[in-house]
């Protein structure tokens, strides 16, 4: 399936939209499942839809950006929002994996819990340290995944934008005071 235009308009500036607005959701929830796992049960499968839709978003973008970008003139800001674009797909794959395995984990650690309901429960200093490498690993991706998410929104409105309007108004042109 290939998208080139929705409504009269390139379907990459529609389409971007879910990328921009669903990798930083994805990021933000796999962050918080990862530290509080009493979070990721409430959110259940929730989790992982969230990240396929993230993931499933990116090549979509990125396939509509393609088209786009064979129907502009090119130059070194589009040249750039492209390489850009075309390093998302890891993120999304990495969010996508951690909340699954997230999901995973915790949907386990629930059907366990009933077994152990009465009896004080040790936290162990290895499951401990896995938690918090697992936090650690989830918020260094979900970083990464928005940070780079901003470059490439930053460098697609550059090459957008760049000579496309004033500095001033029309009407303050030629009026100084």
């Amino acid at each position: 399936m290939s998208f080139s235009v929705i409504n009269g308009l390139p379907a990459h500036v529609l389409i971007v939209h879910f990328v921009v607005i669903f990798v930083p959701l994805s990021a933000l929830a796999v962050v918080v499942a990862a530290i509080w796992p009493s979070t990721a049960r409430r959110m259940g499968v929730v989790l992982p839809l969230l990240g396929l839709v993230t993931l499933a978003s990116v090549p979509l973008a990125t396939q509509a950006g393609g088209w786009l970008e064979q129907h502009v003139d090119s130059n070194a800001l589009v040249r750039r929002h492209t390489e850009l674009g075309d390093g998302l797909l890891p993120w999304a794959a990495a969010l996508f994996v951690l909340a699954t395995a997230i999901w995973w984990t915790t949907r386990r650690s629930a059907a366990a819990e009933p077994a152990h309901r009465g009896r004080p429960r040790a936290t162990s200093s290895p499951s401990m340290i896995l938690r918090v490498a697992a936090a650690v690993l989830c918020v260094g991706v979900a970083a990464g995944a928005v940070v780079d998410v901003y470059r490439i929104g930053d460098s697609g409105a550059r090459a957008a934008w760049h000579d496309g309007f004033s500095q001033t108004a029309k009407g303050e042109q030629g009026d100084n005071g």
